[in-house]
């Protein structure tokens, strides 16, 4: 008989860890509606044009494609921004502007699995569509700020960068764009010297060099670095004053340390602007990040429309909470065993049960017909903290006999003051 496991970069969820997944999306719904974002829900599989459109090649290589029935070219979705410009562009297309639109689930990519990396992984996704402000970008980055601090995540740091600064030096000198995708994905993977080689001319290598090593966790000496470094290019220069007002408002509302980095760049092809992603000490992956993409609408056929967005790796961070030990189910209710001791109380018993169950108290009932003593090995195996056993000679007399199966006490309770028993 096969023994069948998880297709290889898939994984099942239980117990604690499904609970640690269930927590961290309650979190970010309760940011999402904190900030006035809609949650949407989006189909997993899309039209694979829409979804290679602009994510970058390595991205596009790790896509799980197939063909439909009806010889379709369809894909499992790899992230969520796609799609919300797909929804941008047609159904929202005449919705008042901005848009504030919330995403969770899985998404895809054919990645090699390790510690943080899956095939099918979690996130949370924020989309906020129809203004260039900074207040834009600003509201973003604050609001991962409030869902990592929902979480109960300690230490957690931002790094954060521009693209549009890059860009605008490399069209200045005559990049093509395809040459300019490639080398932020290699700027992205920090191979960058392959990056500098895919450029043939010099004053470029040297500007970009410069740029790769401006970086500092005293963000303000960065941006004044920058200003005097992209002078003769305007539109860099012009990139560096909207950085730097983004960042005032920032710092103003978190005491989050930021890192300005001018040579980071992220893997995805639509961003135009600035880009982030979040830290902690104890770990070198990130566990969220997004950026400007004021272009994406525009390629799928709508009007040309800012937007910036990001999105929380669920996966990532639940390691981050694991790895600082973070107690997320302090435990406040107690929950219970109800057994009958004979098969002709079963009736009385489930009463009893749903009872408590009205009055909010987690009740396990028996549903196994076993005697009373391996009922009760059972409930001490599945770490029950008390049981009620309902007997016939206590029945007649309004009562069941509750015993704490931590103490291995036990007293007879009148079935009138059971619920307020475990509510006090």
């Amino acid at each position: 008989m096969p023994d069948f496991q998880p297709v290889r970069g898939m994984r099942d969820l239980l117990g604690e860890e499904a609970q640690t997944f269930t927590y961290i999306t309650d979190k970010a719904r309760e940011t999402a509606s904190l900030y006035g974002f809609k949650e949407v829900i989006t189909p997993h599989v899309e039209h694979l044009d829409l979804l290679s459109a602009k994510t970058g090649d390595e991205i596009r290589q790790r896509m799980f494609v197939f063909k439909d029935l009806g010889e379709r070219q369809v894909a499992l979705r790899p992230e969520f921004t796609a799609s919300i410009a797909r929804l941008a562009t047609t159904t929202l297309k005449k919705d008042p502007k901005p848009l504030r639109l919330f995403s969770v689930g899985t998404v895809y990519r054919y990645d090699e699995p390790q510690r943080g990396r899956y095939r099918e992984f979690w996130q949370s996704n924020f989309e906020l569509i129809g203004s260039s402000k900074p207040e834009a970008d600003a509201e973003i980055i604050l609001l991962s700020n409030n869902q990592m601090k929902l979480l109960g995540l300690k230490d957690y740091a931002f790094k954060i960068g521009h693209i549009g600064i890059i860009r605008s030096i490399l069209s200045q000198e005559g990049i093509d764009e395809k040459t300019q995708n490639a080398v932020l994905q290699l700027m992205d993977k920090k191979e960058y010297d392959a990056a500098l080689q895919l450029i043939a001319s010099e004053k470029c290598r040297k500007m970009l060099t410069g740029l790769i090593e401006i970086r500092s966790n005293d963000w303000q000496d960065v941006a004044k670095q920058l200003q005097d470094y992209t002078a003769g290019y305007e539109k860099a220069k012009d990139a560096v004053e909207k950085l730097s007002e983004v960042l005032e408002l920032v710092a103003e509302n978190t005491n989050a340390p930021i890192k300005l980095e001018a040579g980071f760049a992220r893997g995805l092809e639509y961003y135009t602007g600035i880009i982030f992603e979040i830290y902690i000490p104890q770990l070198e992956i990130a566990l969220g990040g997004g950026g400007r993409y004021d272009r994406l609408i525009e390629i799928f056929g709508g009007e040309p429309t800012p937007a910036v967005g990001c999105a929380h790796g669920i996966d990532r961070v639940a390691i981050a909470l694991q790895t600082q030990k973070a107690n997320l189910f302090s435990k406040a209710d107690k929950n219970v065993a109800v057994i009958p001791i004979a098969e002709n109380l079963k009736f009385e018993a489930l009463k009893i049960a749903q009872t408590l169950r009205n009055a909010g108290i987690p009740v396990e009932f028996e549903v196994m017909g076993r005697k009373m003593g391996k009922a009760l090995e059972d409930a001490d195996k599945r770490k029950v903290d008390f049981a009620i056993i309902v007997g016939e000679r206590e029945l007649k007399e309004g009562a069941v006999v509750l015993k704490d199966l931590t103490s291995r006490e036990q007293s007879t309770v009148p079935l009138g003051k059971l619920v307020e028993k475990f509510k006090n």
